[in-house]
């Protein structure tokens, strides 16, 4: 990853060089090459014209921050969980089949791919072709299979199957879902069906980024969801899935992973890119049209408007601070590497020391405080702080004692106005 320093003129190349991106990736979208837009959907006994569209909507070499229709809308970092952009992320809405993110997860998790399932005699929900897989009781089909048609086709049926056989019931299934949700720190989150029809569970678009950056950890979660099509064997004519997210024929780079609608949650879209050595994650939920759009706009603005860069080293000596009456000197305990808006000014940091470590006896390695790093209306990040060095005493003149506590104190409150470094 790149650790260069942020300079004069760097932020000039950096937009010169995303413009270029932008309109290579407009160009591509504008006027598809043969096999560059999404065939009809296809559904059975002829297919159906597409209802997706062929082109997206983006603006060209954009680094302000996107204005989005959508009510609510996150883009965050997938190797880091940055945030960098976030409309209203702490909403809850119905997120429809977005649910089935967190069916593939328990699934991969407690199955394997070539495991036998055989369809219980159970209601199948959804229209064979559109969005179910037309499974019958009785049939046997493996639980990659259904993995396809669970996050493709977003087969409806396939959920229920997969719930039944890794939860030993729905109800099994969707308590597992929610366990998992509070296990993840998915606080404003709730499931009540493996495949969303219900619009009574919800979520958040923060929850969303973290559901999706665990997922993504799973191979072969990855590997489904940027697949387009899968043929799937049955005892009649094979069955051919299609992948619903069209950002995978429009958008260069992109990675999954799943879309969603119902008429309460609207459309419902996460959608992941990777461009270079930087991998995004956009989510948008409750848009009253179809969100590609925006997911691209969303996307670019990420890849165009910011830089990685090195903020904070390893081990780096922050110098000394007083922890209650007890001077030490302090050290980053890791470092942080984020990425940082080419437009914004300087960036500062603040150390915060918890007074409250000075209630035990201090050694080096104790934590003491966090060095919170931001730039003007936005918190990068934090990394802890830690004792490196106790510092001694001895038996110094009142006044050199009084001189380096200032020091000590001044340090701190110095820190606290917002140093600026880079």
């Amino acid at each position: 990853m790149p650790r260069e320093a942020f300079r004069p003129g760097c932020k000039d190349r950096l937009r010169a060089i995303a413009g270029a991106t932008a309109i290579a990736v407009l160009v591509a979208t504008a006027a598809p090459a043969s096999g560059a837009v999404p065939p009809p959907t296809p559904v059975p006994p002829h297919g159906s014209p597409s209802p997706f569209p062929r082109t997206l909507e983006t603006p060209q070499a954009e680094t302000r921050t996107p204005k989005l229709d959508a009510p609510t809308a996150l883009l965050a970092d997938l190797d880091t969980g940055q945030t960098l952009f976030a409309k209203r992320a702490q909403l809850r809405r119905p997120i429809a089949s977005v649910t089935k993110i967190m069916t593939a997860l328990l699934v991969l998790e407690r199955s394997e791919p070539g495991q036998v399932v055989t369809v219980g005699r159970y209601p199948l929900p959804g229209t064979p072709g559109l969005s179910a897989l037309g499974l019958k009781p009785g049939e046997k089909i493996t639980v990659g299979n259904l993995l396809y048609a669970l996050l493709l086709q977003s087969a409806n049926d396939a959920a229920v199957v997969l719930a039944d056989h890794v939860g030993g019931s729905q109800r099994g299934f969707i308590k597992d879902m929610n366990d998992r949700a509070r296990a993840l720190g998915l606080s404003r989150t709730r499931f009540f069906s493996p495949n969303g029809l219900d619009d009574r569970g919800y979520s958040t678009v923060a929850d969303l980024a973290v559901l999706t950056r665990e997922a993504l950890e799973q191979p072969r979660f990855s590997e489904v969801v940027r697949t387009k099509f899968h043929t799937i064997p049955s005892k009649g004519p094979a069955r051919r899935v299609q992948n619903r997210n069209v950002l995978l024929w429009l958008y260069p780079g992109t990675t999954g992973v799943k879309t969603g609608y119902t008429n309460q949650a609207r459309y419902c879209l996460v959608a992941s890119a990777e461009r270079g050595d930087r991998r995004l994650v956009a989510v948008i939920l409750g848009s009253t049209k179809q969100p590609f759009s925006e997911a691209a706009e969303l996307l670019n603005y990420g890849f165009e408007a910011f830089e990685r860069r090195a903020l904070v080293a390893e081990g780096e000596d922050l110098g000394e601070r007083l922890v209650g009456s007890t001077p030490v000197e302090i050290a980053a305990a890791e470092g942080l590497e984020v990425l940082v808006p080419g437009r914004a000014g300087d960036v500062r940091r603040r150390i915060d020391i918890d007074q409250r470590a000075a209630a035990s006896s201090l050694v080096a390695g104790d934590e003491v405080g966090t060095l919170v790093v931001s730039v003007p209306g936005q918190r990068l990040g934090e990394v802890p702080l830690v004792v490196s060095r106790m510092v001694a005493l001895g038996a110094p003149p009142e006044g050199d004692w009084w001189s380096r506590a200032l020091r000590a104190v001044g340090g701190s409150f110095s820190d606290a106005l917002g140093g600026v470094f880079g």
